[in-house]
């Protein structure tokens, strides 16, 4: 059984992954397995929406995959390698996708799924869905890139309470806290998942995709930075054809409807 599912409709992209058994645990199979879906949906799709099988989103890393741990060239154990060689490069491809994509919650997203469920453009939680750092109950440092978005997402304060702690935050604090976008009953998730995600894959895919890649900009550049990034962006999407469709709707007062070019 394949640990990544691919399904398309239309233009929208759903990934899954799949190994219930193990509540989507991160191993190097399920990377490639991502990794592969959303290289084709960056090709063939306009949005994506990831979820997961089962009762849970991911557990995080497969903590029970067997194997040795990986070794460094002193002979000790050097546990940096698999985020080096593995996670790293998938996180980073979540953040540079071309396309906007949707995650979708489901019970847990632990670990380093919960920095995948975070790094997406908008994140929908089920009722019963909930976020946990849990690397210090292992007496590891968070990873996946968590230590970099919390801060920035949250308060330096509810960043640490959660790394610190290790605590479950349940989908409606998340709210709260303005860490997610969403929660809607279970029943409703992945529906409302790939209706939202719908709404951006029927969007204007360059735009789209120069404002996600203006909001990661924004997190490190200066004032000045910005500035030049959003005048370099303007010039790309102003001479695109769904600019052109927009504005013609605009003033006849129609929907605008993009193609993606």
């Amino acid at each position: 059984m394949a640990k990544v599912r691919y399904e398309q409709d239309g233009a929208l992209a759903v990934i899954t992954m799949n190994d219930p058994e193990t509540l989507n645990a991160v191993d190097s199979e399920m990377v490639a397995g991502l990794t592969e879906a959303f290289d084709r949906a960056a090709r063939e799709a306009r949005a994506a929406v990831l979820t997961g099988a089962g009762r849970g989103f991911s557990s995080g890393a497969n903590l029970s995959g067997g194997g040795s741990p990986p070794i460094d060239a002193s002979g000790k154990v050097d546990l940096g390698l698999s985020l080096e060689k593995m996670h790293n490069p998938f996180v980073s491809k979540l953040r540079d996708l071309p396309i906007p994509w949707v995650s979708a919650v489901n019970g847990a997203a632990a670990g380093v799924g919960c920095s995948y469920a975070l790094l997406a453009d908008i994140i929908v939680a089920g009722e019963s869905g909930y976020f946990l750092q849990a690397f210090r109950r292992i007496a590891l440092v968070p990873d996946g890139g968590s230590t970099y978005i919390l801060p920035r997402m949250l308060t330096r304060a509810q960043a640490m309470e959660m790394m610190l702690l290790g605590e479950k935050l349940p989908a409606a604090k998340a709210l709260e806290w303005g860490l997610i976008n969403r929660v809607v009953p279970d029943a409703d998730l992945l529906a409302t998942a790939k209706a939202i995600g719908q709404e951006l894959a029927n969007g204007p895919t360059r735009a789209l995709s120069l404002i996600r890649k203006l909001g990661w900009a924004s997190l490190d550049a200066s004032w000045a930075e910005q500035l030049h990034n959003e005048r370099e962006a303007q010039r790309e999407t102003g001479r695109s054809e769904d600019f052109t469709e927009g504005v013609t709707a605009f003033f006849a007062k129609r929907k605008a409807e993009f193609k993606g070019t």
